[in-house]
């Protein structure tokens, strides 16, 4: 499958918490923590589990940075 989005992240899902609806969804990517909320259909439908490669795409129209 080819994306247009260009931020693409291969990582491995390290934990899942399951909700009602969504599902939390932890991951390892190079050594870093990225976590993404999906639906509980998404998880189902892609049969994710600890230890699955994944790849995480991220499209945004803006990122935010903070400082204190």
């Amino acid at each position: 499958m080819k994306l247009s989005a260009r931020n693409q992240l291969k990582g491995t899902v390290t934990a899942i918490k399951e909700g009602a609806v969504e599902a939390q969804v932890s991951l390892d990517v190079g050594g870093q923590k990225l976590t993404a909320v999906v639906t509980m259909d998404a998880v189902n439908e892609l049969g994710l589990t600890t230890g699955s490669a994944v790849t995480a795409v991220i499209k945004a129209d803006h990122v935010i940075l903070a400082t204190d």
